[in-house]
């Protein structure tokens, strides 16, 4: 599963993301499409160290952390990161063009970073160092979050 998770994250996802505009709203949560696509941007940005988060999970839970990331469970509507503020931070980028070309170098920042070694990890704020496999998982199922969050898909895909 991790290899088309993998595929759909380096090959597919992108390209889905296009089809937003900028300004449409999300079915649940308080971001437009531009502060989601910054978002996950920017969590693409903390799996390769560029932006660094304190761990906010508690050591001792991190086990359960881990076993709800492993699995095929799904984010909940309005699930926020611990390390996130109530409101949408201010966008980054002037045009929605520019958030999605930053989304598109973040991705390839990401296979680029794990290329040599994989089981290198980084830290998570939530979920503690992952590793290269670790974070295809999470970021799948984050980003199968947004775009179910935004219509752009109706299940988890791969399936």
């Amino acid at each position: 599963m991790t290899d088309e998770k993998k595929a759909f994250l380096k090959n597919e996802l992108v390209l889905l993301l296009s089809k937003l505009k900028g300004d449409e709203k999300g079915k649940w949560g308080k971001m437009n499409a531009q502060h989601m696509l910054e978002h996950v941007s920017g969590f693409f940005k903390v799996s390769t160290g560029k932006i660094h988060f304190p761990l906010t999970t508690p050591l001792e839970h991190l086990p359960k952390y881990k076993e709800f990331l492993m699995s095929e469970k799904e984010f909940r509507e309005n699930t926020k990161a611990p390390v996130l503020p109530e409101e949408p931070l201010p966008l980054q980028y002037a045009t929605m063009q520019e958030a999605k070309d930053d989304l598109a170098k973040s991705v390839e920042d990401f296979f680029e970073f794990f290329k040599d070694n994989a089981s290198k990890t980084t830290l998570h704020p939530a979920f503690g160092e992952l590793n290269f496999d670790e974070w295809i998982q999470l970021h799948h199922k984050h980003v199968t979050h947004h775009l179910k969050q935004f219509g752009l898909i109706e299940k988890n895909i791969p399936a």
